[in-house]
């Protein structure tokens, strides 16, 4: 449904779900540097213990965003939020933040952690190379989940862009990377 909506809608979910997910008291708003390195250390031992094929992955990937926590929240009008880091080499090379609006049947909040994996030198660098990253719009996205038994190899030599989603506390309906906006932010 996120496509659907014009940027007024966009705007109206977005400032919705700001309001409901700071309610909830995300830690993921205004984090220090170093408050989002120690989430992404551990969002990234989180996902190697808790999904199938993650350090695979990991190990291959050129470049990978690591978001330790994202908010959902929606009732009718909903959005996410959440911030993290590209990890290069194993060291942080730059800080985004994820966000993404939506108007449609929803109702919830939930907490996930998410893995963003560049499995291509190319496919980093057109994410790195762009204003504002959009999946789904601006590169296909393969999305993971802890209950999602793919074939990591097949994966990792087909697809240039895969997602993991894991750790997820609460209650929302739907997870998906599509729509997503990622930007660079300076910390």
């Amino acid at each position: 449904m996120t496509g659907m909506m014009g940027s007024k809608g966009r705007v109206a979910a977005a400032v919705v779900a700001a309001v409901v997910t700071a309610g909830l008291g995300s830690a993921a708003w205004a984090a220090t540097a170093a408050q989002i390195d120690a989430g992404v250390k551990t969002a990234r031992e989180t996902c190697v213990r808790q999904v199938s094929g993650c350090e695979v992955a990991a190990a291959k990937a050129a470049g990978m965003l690591v978001f330790p926590v994202i908010t959902e929240a929606g009732l009718v009008l909903g959005g996410s939020y959440g911030e993290g880091a590209l990890v290069i080499g194993g060291a942080t090379v730059a800080y985004y933040n994820i966000g993404s609006g939506s108007l449609g049947l929803q109702m919830g909040a939930e907490k996930h952690a998410q893995i963003i994996m560049f499995m291509t030198p190319q496919s980093l660098a057109a994410f790195r190379a762009s204003s504002g990253w959009e999946a789904g719009a601006d590169a296909n996205v393969t999305l993971i989940d802890k209950g999602n038994s793919a074939d990591i190899d097949t994966l990792v030599g087909t697809d240039p862009v895969i997602a993991f989603v894991f750790g997820q506390r609460g209650l929302m309906g739907d997870l998906s990377v599509e729509g997503a906006k990622i930007t660079k932010i300076q910390r």
